[in-house]
């Protein structure tokens, strides 16, 4: 197993969850402390988690409002994951109630990195929900427990 996949719906349109992802202060409104972000294909990326884990990589894709990729690996972290040395695919499509959220996670080393994964997508997902849904998910619990 070397893949996390999750699916959301979220009670938001399209346009509006993209917006989210690509965009410096509404991404960091979810998930990070600070960061460093080139929203295009080929642009980097650089956001410090809490725990003072740093995440870097950089965009493959970028396509208002139904995609985003990124290749996703740690400077510092618990997770031995390089950077760049997996990669992130974010689809968005519409939904009756809104969007239909899709995230695949690749290319992860073990099964505990896939395990770690897959609870911080969840957690940084239900905030990216929140927050697109106009709600304040309040600060994250995680700043002092870093995670994968």
């Amino acid at each position: 197993m070397d893949t996390v996949t999750l699916e959301r719906r979220i009670e938001a349109p399209p346009e509006t969850v993209f917006g989210f992802l690509a965009d410096r202060v509404k991404w960091l409104s979810w998930m990070g402390e600070d960061g460093v972000f080139s929203f295009a294909p080929g642009g980097s990326y650089r956001v410090r988690l809490p725990g003072d884990a740093v995440a870097s990589g950089d965009f493959t894709a970028v396509e208002p409002p139904r995609r985003i990729a990124f290749s996703w690996g740690w400077e510092s972290g618990p997770v031995a994951v390089p950077p760049g040395g997996s990669t992130v695919e974010i689809t968005l499509a519409p939904a009756p109630d809104g969007t239909l959220l899709r995230l695949v996670h690749s290319g992860l080393p073990t099964p505990e990195a896939c395990e770690a994964h897959a609870e911080s997508w969840q957690h940084y997902v239900d905030r990216l929900a929140s927050r697109a849904e106009g709600a304040d998910p309040g600060p994250d619990p995680w700043t002092r427990q870093p995670r994968g």
